[in-house]
Parts: structure tokens; C-alpha cells; sequence
């Protein structure tokens, strides 16, 4: 199933890419104990890490949701055709990701909203398609929901000295420029209310505007937490970045605190680039968390 039902509202699960990231669990996830990735080998491999070349596993994925009329999208992944050379396994991606949309019954302008949980390169690419020698907005109709701190800190017109460089500035000029440029952002700040279901709040510590779009409707509670997490390790291992979190300090206390919310409150964990089931309940274990239970999202078994 690549769709679940959460109140009124539904989610569905659209791939852009699964495979290996070309980073062991060392290099992908640094402040992670080496110990921690064998204690918990029986759950992370396959989905997570590949056995045989200890290679990190991840998922590239947007997700659609359905709520009081609209078509909202979280995330537009890394795009096709993008100058990515700093990685690789992104460079001048070609998939079939509109077409994998379409199967989920969404064309592009169809979509009401796209929320950008942040403005890093994999979360952004499909804002925008070439047309010709143009980077155009791929969602004609819609509003793209971004955060101003990530917008200015990123926006090449200012000055910031960033973890990610000059990269992820080409990112802002052909995925994130176009459609501000068109008139289609709304560039948020302190917290945002989408409809009575969805709200974006800030969550800062992976980028200074990293945020989580909370879902509550009905009993059902929902949390997708970008880059909050890359890989479920971080679920057992809360104070692990990424090496990728632009404050690693804000990031560790961001991520206890987002996942401590979520086990108190039973919500769905959401993250951006889990493989396998996708999302994952939580519990408090000790002085970190545990996965009480996947969600019933189908796993990906292939690469692509």
C-alpha cells in the first residue's frame, strides 16, 4: 500500500529514488557510536544499509497529501536533469518521477500547495523543470510554502558562510529563484497554518529553517520531520547528526525534543528519506527511543 488514511486526510507515498547514497554509516552519520549500527543490524539491513558494502540506504520520496480539498505536496526530492557534480549519485538525475505523480493520480497542475520543509538540494529539485535553457515551476497553480531563514540564508544576494557552499546556492538559482521570480512563494516565519488538519513550525538545527509540518485530524497524529532524520539510527541514537546539520548543537536538542513529542502524543514519524516501511511510531527506552512499529506504507524492494 503507498497510501494511508489519517483522519480526513490521506498520504500517499511517491518515490523518486531508493538506493545507495555512496556514504558508510561513518561518514553519513558521524557522531553515531560504530557499535550502535551492529547492535542494530537486524532491522537497519537491508532497507537501511546494504550488508555486504556497509553502504548507507535512502530514499528520495515525496509526500502527497489530500486534505479539505486540496493536493498538498511535502518535499519535491532532487529534479531531473540538475548540474548536482558535489553528488554524484544526483548529477543530471532522469527518472520517472511525473509519471510516478501521475500514477498516484496527481498531475502537475493539479497540485494546490508544495511545502519545502527546507531548501537543501534532495528536497527542492522538482520545484522547477528545464524547458528549453529554462528552469520553470513544475506546479503551475500552486503556492510553494518556504522558510524565509532558509530563503535568506541561501539566497546568493547575501552573505552567509554555510556548511554546504556554493552547491547548494546553484540549488536556490535553478529550484528555488524560478518560482519566487514567477510570484508563486510564500515565504514563512515564525509557524504556518495550512488548513484545520496541517501546520508548519519551525525546527531549526539542520538548516536555520528547517521545519516539520504537523498533521492532527480526528485521533490521528502525524509529524514529518525533514531532514530531522536520515536514517532510523538517529531514532536510538537521538543525539547523532547527520554530517550534513548546519548547528549541530540546535540539531541534536531540536530532534529530542520533536521525537520526545512524538512518542508522548502516539504521532506517526515522518521522515523524509526512510527506505523500507517509510514512518515509524516511537517510544521513550531509556534515555533515548525506540520504534514501537512501522507504518503500513509498502517497502521499496529495488533500487532505482
Amino acid at each position: 500500500m503507498d497510501t494511508i488514511t489519517l483522519g480526513d486526510v490521506t498520504v500517499t507515498r511517491v518515490r523518486e529514488y531508493y538506493g545507495p547514497v555512496d556514504l558508510t554509516p561513518e561518514a553519513f552519520v558521524p557522531d553515531s557510536p560504530a557499535e550502535a549500527w551492529e547492535t542494530h543490524r537486524s532491522w537497519l539491513v537491508p532497507d537501511f544499509l546494504d550488508a555486504e558494502t556497509r553502504i548507507v540506504n535512502s530514499a528520495i520520496q515525496t509526500w502527497v497529501l489530500r486534505s479539505e480539498g486540496r493536493t498538498i505536496l511535502v518535499d519535491t526530492g532532487v529534479g531531473n536533469h540538475k548540474d548536482r557534480p558535489y553528488a554524484p549519485v544526483w548529477n543530471r538525475l532522469d527518472t520517472d518521477f511525473l509519471g510516478n505523480l501521475a500514477r498516484a493520480g496527481v498531475r502537475p497542475e493539479d497540485v494546490d500547495l508544495v511545502v519545502n520543509t527546507h531548501l537543501h538540494v534532495d528536497h527542492v529539485g522538482w520545484n522547477t523543470y528545464l524547458d528549453g535553457r529554462t528552469w520553470v515551476p513544475t506546479f503551475p497553480n500552486a503556492t510553494y510554502l518556504m522558510p524565509r531563514a532558509d530563503f535568506d540564508y541561501w539566497n546568493p544576494a547575501n552573505e552567509h558562510k554555510t556548511l554546504l557552499g556554493r552547491g547548494n546556492q546553484n540549488v536556490f538559482e535553478d529550484s528555488v529563484a524560478p518560482v519566487h521570480r514567477a510570484g508563486l512563494t510564500h515565504l514563512w516565519e515564525d509557524g504556518y497554518r495550512i488548513d484545520g488538519n496541517l501546520r508548519l513550525d519551525l525546527a531549526p538545527g539542520h538548516t536555520p529553517g528547517s521545519s516539520v509540518l504537523r498533521l492532527e485530524s480526528g485521533s490521528d497524529r502525524a509529524v514529518f520531520v525533514g531532514d530531522l532524520m536520515h536514517n532510523p539510527i538517529q531514532i536510538v541514537e537521538p543525539d547523532a547528526n547527520s554530517c550534513f546539520c548546519e548547528d549541530p548543537a540546535q540539531a541534536r536538542a531540536t530532534r529530542r525534543r520533536l521525537l520526545g513529542s512524538a512518542a508522548d502524543s502516539n504521532a506517526l514519524v515522518i521522515p523524509a528519506h526512510l527506505g523500507g516501511h517509510g514512518a515509524a511510531e516511537v517510544v521513550r527506552e531509556g534515555g533515548g527511543f525506540a520504534v514501537k512499529g512501522w507504518a503500513p506504507f509498502a517497502k521499496y524492494t529495488e533500487t532505482v
